[in-house]
């Protein structure tokens, strides 16, 4: 069965840092894509940004590029995401998302992200 977890929310204030983690179980983690997407109240889930298999490539959302940061360590299962410079438009619960190439997908329950202004 996959699972995904995500952590490392919390409240931060405007211009600081957090890294989210994501863990991976129940498949071989070094074959898909990864993502993480958010949710800010009362708006619709976007892309935040995606990182291939190997780790090769990478694709971000105009509104994080040059802030954030996606890695993966494909033998501890898991993916992060490094958040620098934050602002309070980038409040929201974060989700990681695996890819299968079948079309599948699985979403994790994910972590909130307060930014104080």
């Amino acid at each position: 069965q996959v699972q995904l977890v995500e952590s490392g929310g919390g409240l931060v204030q405007a211009g600081g840092s957090l890294r989210l983690s994501c863990a991976a179980s129940g498949l071989t983690f070094s074959t898909y894509i990864m993502g993480w997407f958010r949710q800010a109240s009362g708006k619709e889930r976007e892309f935040v940004v995606f990182i291939t298999g190997t780790g090769d490539n990478t694709y971000y959302a105009d509104s994080v590029k040059g802030r954030f940061t996606i890695s993966r360590d494909n033998v501890k299962n898991t993916v992060y995401l490094q958040m620098n410079s934050l602002k309070a438009e980038d409040t929201a619960v974060y989700y990681c998302r695996l890819d299968r190439p079948n079309g599948a997908s699985y979403w994790g329950k994910g972590t909130l992200v307060t930014v104080s202004s």
